[in-house]
C-alpha cells in the first residue's frame, strides 16, 4: 500500500468514525485501523498518528521537548497491545485513579478532533508527561549531563511549579552541577550555582553547602590576590561578610586576617616614608592601607596626619595639558592647567547680566559713563609676589604693543578699539577709545608670565609650577610659601583613558577631583553620598571646524549636505546623554551658546528663532549630487579636471565624549556614501598644527563665553575656522563697531544668521560640563568657570 493510498484509507476511516453519535470508539476498532497499515508503512503511520499496535515508543531524547505535551497510554496484550500518545489526561490533581473502572476517554495527539474511549481493564499503565520529564531530568543528572537536564527541568519549573519533589530535584541539579564545575576548576560558575542553591533552598544540605561556599570563595580570593586584583578581592570579601556574616564562613575569617596583615604592612611602610619626609609615598601607602582594611586601627588618623604635614590633591583628567594657555578657546586641558600656572590680566569669574564678569589681577578698573574711557588702578601693596612688582609704565607698554600691527602680540580688535594710552602717575594707566565699547576689558585677557617681572619668558606667575611629567601623571608643586597651612603643596593630574575609569578612581578615593565628567556619568554620580557633582556655570559649544584645503569641504553646498546628514539630536540624546535628562544640553544652529534657560543673558548672541537643521538624509544625498554637478560645471568652464572626492578625515581630541560623538557622526556620513577616516589627535592636542595635513574637519569643544570678542576667535581669518567669507568678515567688522549692548546683540544675531547660511563651521550642540569631587575636599567652590579658580583655598577635611 503506497503512502498516497494509505492516506486516503485513513481519511475514509476517520470520516466514518466521526459519524458515531457519541464519537466513542472502542479499542478493537482502533486495533483494526492499525491492522490496515502495512509493515512497510508502520513507521510513517505511527509517526503521523502517534500510536502503534505493538512495542513501545522510541526514546526521542531532547526531541521530546519538541513534541506537544502528552501522556503515554500502554494497552494490555489481551486487548491487542500497543500504545498511544494522548493529549494530557484530565485527572484530578493529575493523578490516575487508584482503582479505575469503566472507560477512559482520550484524544490522540495529532487527531484532536476525534475522542476515543477504552476500557480501564484494557489499559496496562499510564505514563504521565511530567513524570517522564522528571525521569529524563534525573537520568541526565545521574549521568552528569547537566546541559541536557536543564531543558527538562526548566519545563517542569515553568509548567508544574507546585509539583511535589520538584524543589528537591531542582536542588539536586544545582548541587551536583556545582560539584561538577568545581572539579573542572570553574570557580566563579561553581560559586554562582552554590549561591543560587542557598538562595532557593536554604535547608538543602545546609552544612555541606556552606562548607562548599567557604572553600570555593577561599580559592577565588586567593586567585584574585595572586593576580593583584585587590579591589575586586575586597569587594568580594565585603559581599561575603554581608551575605554570610551569620554563617561563619572560614574564608571570611581567613581573609579578614590576611587583609589586616597586608594593611598593617602598608601602614608600617607609610610611617617609615613619613619619617623620611617622603610625603608622596607616605600618602599613597597610608591610603592603600585603609583601602585594604578600612577599619585598621589608626589608619584614618595617619592619613589626616600626613595630609596636614603635606597636603596633596589628585585630580583625575580626561585631557592632559601639553600647552598651558589659560585663555585657550578650544583646548580644555590647556585652559584648565594654564590657570594653575599663569595669571591673566583680566580673569573671567562668571557671566553677568551684560557679558562676563572679570577681575583685574593688579587692582581695580574705573569705566566712564560714556564708555569712551577707562583707567587701570594698580594696587601692588595688596598683591603677593611676583604680582606686586608690576609698574604702570610697563603695563602701558605691553598694551600699546598689542595695538601695533608689527608686534607679535598684535590683536586687531584691541587695535581697532583703543585710540590712546597714557599714565596718570606710576600706578594709573589711562585708555581712550575710538568709539564706545560695551566691554573693552574683555579684549585684554592677556596671559601674564614671569617676563613681566624680570623673569624668564613663560615662567609661572600662578601659585604652582609644573614639576614632573611621567606617562599619565603631571605634578604641579607649590612655587612659593603656602598662603595657608592647608593649601595643597602638590596638585597631581592623573589622566584616564576613559570616563568610566576616571569615575572608578574617584569612587575608590584614588583621585580627589574629576575636572570633567561624561554627561551621563554626571547624572549618575549625583546620587552618590561620597561625591559632590557641580555644573560649571558656562557651557561649551561643540562644532565641526574645517581645517584643510579639501576641495569638497571648501564648498558650502557640500557642508550643508554634511549638516543635513548628521542626526545631532539622536547623537546628543542617545550617545552622549544616554537618554538621561541634562538641563542646558541642546542642539544648536549657530556657534554661540544658547543659554541655560529662557531669556538667559548668557545667550545674548544666539538667535532662538533660527532652528537647527533637521536630519534629512535624502536631502543630504541630493545636495551631495548638486555639489558634484556644480564642481563639474566649474571645472569644465576652467578646462580643469574635476577634483577627486578623497575620504573625509574627521579628527577629534583623545577624550571619551569627542570619540563617541565622532564615531556616531562618521557612521551617519558613511550612510550618505562618503568615505570617512577617523583621526585621533595626540594627547593634549585639540586642533591640528598649521603645518600638519592630517585632517579635513576637526571636532571642537569651544569655550565661547564672551561672543562679543570670541566671535572673531572662532570665525575670523586668524580664528579656528580661518574663514575668508566676505559676509562673515562684514559681520565681524560690524560687531566690533557696535557702540552699545543693543547694537552688539543685533549684530551678533545677524552674524548667527550669516553663519547658519554660509556654514564656515558646522554647529553641533551645547554641553553643560560638570566636575565632581570627594566631600573630604573643601574649598573647591560651586560657581567657578575653571577648576583651579579657587585652588589656593583647597584643603582636605580632617
Amino acid at each position: 500500500m503506497n503512502s498516497r493510498r494509505l492516506s486516503l484509507e485513513i481519511s475514509n476511516v476517520m470520516m466514518k468514525l466521526r459519524t458515531f453519535p457519541l464519537k466513542i470508539i472502542l479499542l478493537p476498532l482502533l486495533v483494526m485501523l492499525l491492522a490496515w497499515v502495512s509493515p512497510a508503512a508502520n513507521t510513517a503511520s505511527a509517526q503521523i498518528l502517534n500510536y502503534a499496535q505493538q512495542g513501545e515508543p522510541p526514546d526521542p531524547g531532547l526531541g521530546l521537548l519538541q513534541e506537544e505535551a502528552h501522556d503515554l497510554l500502554f494497552f494490555t496484550e489481551k486487548s491487542g497491545g500497543g500504545w498511544a500518545k494522548a493529549l494530557l489526561l484530565d485527572f484530578p490533581g493529575r493523578t490516575p485513579p487508584a482503582t479505575p473502572a469503566g472507560t477512559l476517554k482520550f484524544k490522540i495527539s495529532g487527531i484532536e478532533t476525534v475522542e476515543y474511549a477504552v476500557k480501564w481493564s484494557d489499559v496496562e499503565r499510564v505514563d504521565l508527561w511530567e513524570i517522564r520529564l522528571e525521569r529524563e531530568t534525573k537520568k541526565r543528572i545521574a549521568e552528569g549531563d547537566f546541559k541536557g537536564a536543564y531543558p527538562f527541568l526548566s519545563v517542569l519549573i515553568r509548567d508544574y511549579p507546585s509539583r511535589p519533589g520538584l524543589r528537591e530535584l531542582r536542588s539536586d541539579f544545582l548541587w551536583f552541577d556545582a560539584i561538577a564545575r568545581a572539579k573542572r576548576g570553574e570557580l566563579s560558575a561553581t560559586l554562582a550555582m552554590l549561591e543560587e542553591l542557598r538562595r532557593y533552598s536554604p535547608e538543602y544540605k545546609r552544612s555541606s553547602v556552606i562548607r562548599a561556599i567557604g572553600g570555593i570563595t577561599d580559592q577565588l580570593m586567593q586567585q584574585l590576590v595572586d593576580e593583584d586584583e585587590l579591589d575586586r578581592a575586597q569587594q568580594m570579601l565585603a559581599r561575603l561578610q554581608q551575605d554570610y556574616g551569620a554563617d561563619s564562613l572560614d574564608s571570611i575569617k581567613k581573609w579578614n586576617q590576611e587583609f589586616l596583615k597586608m594593611a598593617m604592612a602598608k601602614r608600617e611602610e607609610a610611617i617609615a616614608a613619613r619619617d623620611a619626609e617622603n610625603y608622596r609615598e607616605a600618602r599613597r601607602l597610608a591610603r592603600e592601607s585603609v583601602h585594604l582594611k578600612p577599619d585598621i586601627p589608626g589608619g584614618k588618623e595617619l592619613i589626616r596626619q600626613i595630609d596636614t604635614i603635606y597636603p596633596l590633591v589628585n585630580v583625575g583628567v580626561l585631557q592632559s595639558a601639553t600647552v598651558l594657555e589659560p585663555t585657550r578657546l578650544d583646548n580644555w586641558g590647556a585652559r584648565r592647567s594654564g590657570r594653575l600656572i599663569y595669571r591673566t590680566l583680566f580673569e573671567m569669574q562668571g557671566a553677568g547680566p551684560e557679558g562676563g564678569e572679570y577681575e583685574f589681577i593688579f587692582g581695580d578698573v574705573e569705566m566712564s559713563a560714556d564708555r569712551m574711557h577707562f583707567d587701570m588702578l594698580l594696587q601692588p601693596e595688596n598683591l603677593a609676589p611676583p604680582l606686586d612688582a608690576i609698574r604702570g609704565h610697563f603695563l602701558a607698554d605691553v598694551l600699546a604693543l598689542r595695538a601695533q600691527q608689527s608686534s607679535p602680540s598684535y590683536f586687531a580688535p584691541w587695535a581697532a578699539a583703543v585710540e590712546s594710552i597714557g599714565l596718570e602717575g606710576p600706578q594709573q594707566v589711562t585708555f581712550n577709545l575710538r568709539r564706545p565699547h560695551v566691554l573693552p576689558i574683555c579684549l585684554l585677557q592677556v596671559p601674564v608670565d614671569g617676563s613681566w617681572f624680570g623673569g624668564e619668558p613663560l615662567s609661572p606667575t600662578g601659585d604652582y609650577r609644573r614639576d614632573v611629567v611621567e606617562d599619565e601623571i603631571v605634578r604641579y608643586v607649590l612655587s612659593g610659601e603656602p598662603k595657608t597651612p592647608t593649601q595643597p603643596r602638590e596638585i597631581v593630574e592623573v589622566r584616564s583613558d576613559s570616563a568610566a575609569d576616571a569615575v572608578n578612581l574617584l569612587l575608590l578615593g584614588e583621585v580627589d577631583v574629576l575636572d570633567q565628567l561624561f554627561p551621563a556619568d554626571a547624572v549618575r554620580l549625583g546620587k552618590s553620598r561620597s561625591v559632590k557633582v557641580v555644573n560649571y556655570p558656562l557651557p561649551t559649544v561643540h562644532m565641526l571646524v574645517p581645517c584643510s584645503d579639501h576641495p569638497y569641504v571648501a564648498e558650502r553646498t557640500f557642508r550643508r549636505a554634511l549638516a543635513y546628514g548628521t542626526n545631532r539630536e539622536d547623537i546628543l540624546q542617545g550617545e552622549l546623554l544616554e537618554g538621561l535628562k541634562s538641563e542646558g544640553c541642546r542642539v544648536l544652529s549657530g556657534p554661540f551658546p544658547a543659554g541655560l534657560e529662557l531669556n538667559d543673558p548668557l545667550g545674548y548672541a544666539y538667535d532662538q528663532s533660527i532652528e537647527p537643521r533637521r536630519y534629512e538624509p535624502p536631502l543630504a544625498k541630493l545636495l551631495l549630487a548638486m555639489n558634484t554637478n556644480q564642481m563639474k560645471s566649474s571645472a569644465e568652464r576652467k578646462d580643469e579636471k574635476l577634483p577627486e572626492l578623497t575620504p573625509i578625515r574627521l579628527a577629534f581630541p583623545p577624550d571619551n565624549l569627542s570619540r563617541v560623538a565622532c564615531e556616531a557622526i562618521s557612521s551617519q556620513w558613511r550612510l550618505l556614501g562618503l568615505e570617512v577616516e577617523l583621526v585621533e589627535l595626540p594627547v593634549g592636542h585639540s586642533f591640528p598644527e598649521k603645518d600638519e595635513d592630517i585632517a579635513d574637519i576637526v571636532y571642537v569643544s569651544a569655550a565661547v563665553w564672551e561672543p562679543v570678542i570670541d566671535a572673531r576667535r572662532v570665525l575670523g581669518p586668524e580664528g579656528l575656522a580661518g574663514s575668508t567669507d566676505q559676509l562673515v568678515g562684514l559681520g565681524l567688522r560690524r560687531l566690533e563697531e557696535a557702540k552699545n549692548w543693543r547694537e552688539v546683540r543685533d549684530r551678533l544675531l545677524d552674524l548667527h544668521s550669516i553663519v547658519h547660511h554660509e556654514l564656515p563651521v558646522l554647529p553641533l550642540w551645547q554641553m553643560v560640563d560638570s566636575y565632581a569631587y570627594r566631600r573630604e575636599l573643601i574649598g573647591v567652590g560651586s560657581d567657578i568657570v575653571s577648576l583651579y579658580q579657587n585652588a589656593g583655598n583647597w584643603r582636605l577635611g580632617q
